[in-house]
């Protein structure tokens, strides 16, 4: 028996704008909404990337290449990549940028940037 918890959504609806809705209703059913301004979301965004960089801080390359391999580590890591991606996905909805047309635009400005050798 696997220790994976079954997710409460069916992956089929696993959306970025039905992510983003959650988050809001989430945060908004907790009147929260006052305290997610551009600058608070993108400090918290920041301060969640610092918890997941200090899962592999210390490591060697080859212990952080095997941080998956350890339940307790690899439960970290989920939690601080959910942690990551609900402000930035939450900065997305308030300042009304749509997170994948922003990656697929920088891919395409990359690219043209950095043409293959």
């Amino acid at each position: 028996m696997s220790d994976e918890v079954e997710p409460a959504v069916p992956d089929a609806e696993l959306t970025v704008p039905e992510l983003q809705r959650r988050l809001a209703e989430f945060a908004a059913v907790r009147s929260w909404q006052q305290y997610h301004t551009p600058k608070n979301l993108a400090s918290a965004l920041t301060v969640e990337a610092g918890e997941l960089l200090e899962v592999f801080q210390w490591l060697t390359p080859e212990q952080a290449a095997e941080v998956m391999s350890d339940a307790d580590s690899a439960h970290r890591v989920r939690d601080e990549v959910a942690d990551v991606l609900a402000y930035l996905l939450q900065l997305c909805t308030v300042l009304e940028v749509d997170p994948l047309r922003a990656l697929a635009e920088k891919i395409e400005r990359n690219e043209s940037r950095f043409p293959v050798p």
